[in-house]
């Protein structure tokens, strides 16, 4: 026992023990966050209870849960004998949903106060713009006066005529009204431009108020034409009948959609399930965030690491070129080695009042004062945006860079350098076509640790960019195409907001579950593909060095 203690083979065991457990933790939280999250998609069937007054009960099993009799006890709840000697009794947590017409969306009652449930035939789930999703059997269709009891068909082609309207409306916003408001914007700071520098001339002003003219009689015409669209669809909508006999009209402006979850096949719900998937990665968030898709925070996110990276690769490949090939060490390259490494340990909201303090006030607020003074007291870099977010986390994830690099500086053998030397090479045609090209596994390395931290950050973020819902994307058709003093939506903001933030808690759950595992897919997307691009270098240069 004692030889084999002495061997160290115990703690080999321990190590692979420790390194699996681990690993099964990881893979276990992943599994949960994920089916929780793909679960939301899913259609969850539809039931109908008696309670014991007679009272008619239909939605969707949301949660069950055991509790105490104690607890009921303290509640004034009356038991009966045969309950209490269980000692628990089941608790349902019950989606009634038509939260605009009861006064919660979730309910909580006892097993014991309900009968058995049955799947009720022909009761719909309609997806609404607002309001939350409604459960009730659809009675009819109306178009102005008339109502028409063949509510399939016409539904049918309602959704597919109110899709068209929306994307009209859509075009002619982003296409129309927002390019006229533009340029009315742009007339109005040359002529803010031109009288900061004295040379606002008659023949400009005439220019700019028959410009302006015709600019707001177009926006007129649009604004017209916009609820010209928009009344087409409060004209016709759903007849539909909730679970106490009450009838009430939907407009076809705030559903989204419908489907009949207890009629639906296997294959039925599998791609049902696709397509709310794709609609959650694809549209915009509703409901003040805790309904809808995630596109603006994905897009958001992956952008401002895209911008990150190429901020903070040369920089941190630049400072530990330096540190390890050029610089001397002394007492001056030592207290840099030392700030480097505590800088790797600051708290991350550190990082955020540095880049409100000297990115946002004073860089931004410089670049204002020389560029957009004309848009003054309105500030354009002046305020949180795109840009200083993604130069604050390249500043938070530079030691990690600069670390990373210098490791991979120092595993190449100096005799690499003395025979490009003693070829006749130049120090810096030695750096840039020998050591440079052998230590990029290890810089990509260290821009996947960077990405990995960046993604995830959100203290940082809230103070220097990222906004709870953004009005436009930062990357759109109108010149210079790429926004970046514009806020931006983050996903790992849209957890906090939808899981912290938000007024309906148990709605909005597992949304949160949803959008953390996508965050965790991009996360890994973009570590991915930088595995896969430093794999490739590795296996390029594995005759010169390895990583």
């Amino acid at each position: 026992m004692f030889k084999w203690l002495k061997s160290g083979s115990p703690w080999i065991w321990l190590t692979g023990g420790a390194v699996s457990i681990s690993l099964l933790s990881v893979l276990g939280l992943l599994l949960l966050i994920g089916w929780k999250g793909l679960s939301y998609f899913w259609p969850a069937p539809l039931y109908q209870w008696q309670t014991q007054q007679g009272d008619s009960l239909v939605g969707q099993l949301y949660a069950e849960e055991y509790v105490p009799i104690s607890h009921l006890r303290e509640m004034d709840i009356i038991l009966p004998a045969m309950v209490e000697e269980k000692g628990q009794v089941k608790r349902l947590s019950i989606k009634v949903a038509n939260r605009d017409i009861y006064p919660a969306d979730f309910i909580s009652l006892l097993e014991l106060d309900l009968l058995e449930a049955t799947r009720p035939q022909g009761w719909a789930v309609v997806e609404r713009t607002r309001g939350g999703d409604f459960f009730g059997i659809p009675r009819g269709y109306y178009h102005g006066e008339k109502v028409s009891d063949d509510h399939l068909t016409h539904i049918t082609r309602g959704l597919a005529f109110a899709s068209e309207l929306r994307d009209d409306i859509d075009r002619l916003v982003t296409k129309q009204i927002r390019v006229l408001s533009g340029q009315a914007e742009q007339l109005r700071l040359e002529k803010r431009r031109r009288e900061l520098n004295g040379k606002l001339d008659q023949a400009f002003i005439t220019r700019y108020d028959t410009q302006t003219r015709i600019i707001s009689q177009q926006l007129v015409d649009m604004e017209a034409e916009l609820d010209r669209l928009r009344a087409q669809l409060l004209e016709q909508g759903l007849v539909i009948e909730d679970m106490h006999g009450d009838q009430y009209r939907i407009p076809l402006s705030d559903i989204l959609d419908i489907w009949y979850p207890n009629q639906m096949s296997m294959l039925d719900k599998i791609g049902h399930w696709a397509q709310q998937a794709w609609k959650f990665l694809s549209s915009d968030p509703r409901e003040s965030n805790s309904e809808g898709g995630v596109f603006p925070a994905m897009f958001g996110t992956v952008l401002m690491v895209l911008i990150m990276s190429i901020v903070v690769m040369p920089l941190g490949v630049i400072a530990a070129v330096y540190l390890h090939e050029y610089a001397k060490n002394n007492a001056f390259t030592r207290i840099i080695r030392v700030a480097v490494i505590n800088l790797a340990g600051v708290p991350s909201i550190v990082y955020g009042v540095f880049g409100l303090g000297f990115f946002v006030y004073t860089l931004g607020g410089s670049i204002d004062a020389l560029f957009y003074t004309e848009r003054l007291p309105s500030p354009t870099f002046g305020t949180p945006g795109l840009l200083w977010s993604a130069l604050t986390l390249a500043v938070l994830t530079l030691p990690v860079v600069i670390v990373a690099t210098e490791e991979g500086l120092t595993r190449i053998p100096s005799s690499v350098r003395h025979g490009s030397l003693a070829l006749g090479a130049t120090q810096f045609e030695t750096m840039w076509r020998i050591v440079l090209p052998m230590a990029s596994p290890a810089i990509i390395t260290g821009l996947i640790l960077a990405v990995a931290r960046a993604a995830g950050e959100v203290a940082p973020l809230m103070l220097v960019g990222v906004v709870k819902l953004a009005s436009t994307l930062p990357v759109d058709s109108q010149f210079p195409f790429l926004h970046l003093e514009r806020k931006f939506m983050h996903l790992g903001f849209h957890i906090y907001d939808v899981g912290f933030q938000t007024t309906n808690i148990e709605a909005a759950r597992p949304l949160v579950y949803a959008t953390s595992f996508l965050l965790v897919t991009v996360i890994i997307g973009l570590n991915l593909t930088a595995i896969s691009i430093r794999n490739n270098l590795r296996e390029k240069y594995r005759t010169l060095g390895q990583d």
